[in-house]
């Protein structure tokens, strides 16, 4: 028997005899009594029929440790952790996006908290004679020669997130800010909600691997059902999902207890059962199937921007979609860029740690082959990776991005702490579950103007630091205005450390070596 062991028995039973008896002489040792005995029924059941070996060594002790592991994550990110130390936003990161979702000051006091001199660190240098940008003459026209819809868009706009992995509310107060603050708003994969349509802003609808909303009775796509749907004049571009950062290759799962009957019907699935995305899709198995569905959208929705997201993985796979274009002469209006870093979906901790390239390398790569067939001109990029501030965004369009959407920096202007309970249905902020008590508990209103105020401060912040590099449009951001340290005493532009693509090099015999193994690999016909 150990200490623990004998120390509990000495308790319950030796501590409720005494105080059993005492507790004839004074009401106070009656609780003392009652606290003996319920620590020795706890005790007990930890001794002799508890499954954790824990309890069975520390009987009641042993929930001590598992309170304290409880608490754990909300005493460092408040107590311990320093401004730049959390993942994946850090404080600083969080405090900016509250900051301006909440419309109050955002500057910085007494000088950065980051090492400038650090390897890896990024900057970029202004001009002696910077310009002011308004935020009017920036949008970015989607769609290629073959739209008849082209959608004029921001430059930030709201990235995929379904109704289901979202609250109600949630939703509704994304959508009104898109709605107030003319930017966009992507359904994600599971649908379009009522909830997406009552403020009529602007919706990308996804389509993922489970064609949630526009699938026959055995979940194959629907052509029929999607035309009904398609043609709605809210719907302003289509989206064929890939893949995504947090888990490429995996698809996707709502568990059983978001699977409402609200849900169940917009999913066309049954209730309260495991929702689940395939990780491919059935509509086309190839590069060239992947074009002629994307044409076949396009069509369906009256030649609406139609286009793809992917997470990049093996890199000749997506050369082999850019053979399919030059071969087909099909061209996606857009392609989405999602990065490894992840995002607001749930996935296996080895999936979201290690699978999947960084967004912004994603970026540079994408845009280079796409310079590399002779094809940018006809296809813009949305970069979808972690974005909190106008620098964040910066990056992106300098790599080779046009738009950017953001999810999670949207979640934390709506109030998310980051607790990192988006899988569990217990969100403590309201946003991502579907407990109709923890979601009534977000205020629409309210939070619908942080969202526009957070979209409306990090445009902005983007259009100032254009302007502080003695650029009129952030279309004309190019990779070498991006530096970054290599080592104490040597910085370098993006375009030195990456070697950049000649347009309609990959249609030459004399091939970049960086990308000649891939290229050549590439099959239009196969992925």
């Amino acid at each position: 028997m150990t200490t623990v062991q004998k120390l509990y028995w000495l308790i319950a039973a030796g501590g409720s005899i005494i105080f059993a008896v005492l507790s004839l002489y004074s009401p106070v040792a009656l609780y003392f009594f009652i606290f003996c005995l319920l620590y020795g029924l706890i005790g007990f059941y930890d001794l002799y029929h508890s499954p954790h070996t824990l309890n069975r060594l520390y009987p009641v002790l042993a929930y001590l440790r598992y309170f304290s592991e409880h608490i754990r994550p909300g005493i460092q990110q408040y107590f311990v952790a320093d401004n730049l130390e959390e993942r994946p936003f850090d404080r600083e990161e969080r405090d900016l996006i509250y900051r301006r979702a909440k419309g109050v000051r955002d500057t910085l006091a007494f000088g950065t908290e980051r090492d400038i001199l650090d390897t890896g660190y990024i900057h970029i240098q202004h001009s002696i004679k910077p310009l002011y940008l308004s935020e009017n003459n920036v949008r970015v026209n989607i769609g290629g020669p073959d739209c008849r819809q082209p959608y004029s868009s921001s430059l930030l706009n709201i990235s995929a997130m379904s109704f289901g992995a979202l609250s109600d509310h949630a939703i509704l107060a994304l959508n009104k800010g898109a709605a107030m603050g003319n930017f966009a708003h992507n359904t994600g994969e599971g649908g379009i909600s009522p909830y997406h349509r009552q403020f009529k802003g602007d919706l990308i609808w996804q389509i993922g691997t489970g064609y949630f909303g526009c699938r026959d009775e055995q979940g194959n796509f629907s052509a029929e059902r999607f035309e009904k749907k398609a043609v709605d004049p809210q719907i302003k571009m289509i989206e064929v999902k890939l893949s995504q950062g947090a888990k490429p290759a995996h698809g996707g799962l709502l568990p059983a207890a978001k699977v409402s009957a609200e849900i169940a019907s917009i999913r066309e699935v049954p209730i309260a059962t495991t929702c689940h995305s395939p990780a491919a899709h059935t509509a086309f198995d190839s590069p060239e199937g992947l074009l002629r569905f994307i044409q076949q959208l396009r069509t369906l929705s009256g030649g609406k921007p139609t286009g793809f997201k992917l997470c990049i993985g093996i890199r000749s796979e997506f050369m082999s979609i850019c053979k399919a274009m030059l071969k087909t002469g099909i061209t996606p209006d857009f392609i989405t860029i999602d990065g490894a870093e992840g995002g607001t979906g749930a996935a296996p901790v080895e999936f979201s740690n290690y699978l999947g390239t960084p967004c912004n390398e994603a970026i540079y790569f994408v845009h280079n082959c796409l310079i590399g067939c002779g094809l940018r001109n006809r296809v813009k990029i949305i970069a979808s990776g972690k974005t909190a501030s106008g620098f964040d965004m910066l990056i992106k369009c300098a790599l080779g991005a046009d738009v950017v959407n953001a999810a999670r920096s949207m979640m934390l202007a709506l109030g998310c702490v980051q607790s990192r309970t988006c899988n569990s249905n217990e969100c403590p902020t309201g946003i991502a579950t579907q407990d109709k008590k923890r979601s009534k508990a977000l205020d629409v209103e309210a939070k619908s103007h942080r969202v526009l105020n957070y979209q409306k401060a990090t445009v902005k912040s983007l259009l100032e630091l254009v302007g502080a590099m003695g650029l009129d449009n952030p279309s004309k951001l190019q990779a070498h205005h991006l530096h970054r340290r290599i080592d104490d005493e040597t910085t370098r532009h993006y375009d030195e450390i990456y070697t950049p693509l000649k347009p309609r090099e990959l249609l030459n015999d004399e091939i970049n070596p960086q990308y000649a193994s891939d290229w050549h690999k590439a099959d239009s016909e196969h992925f």
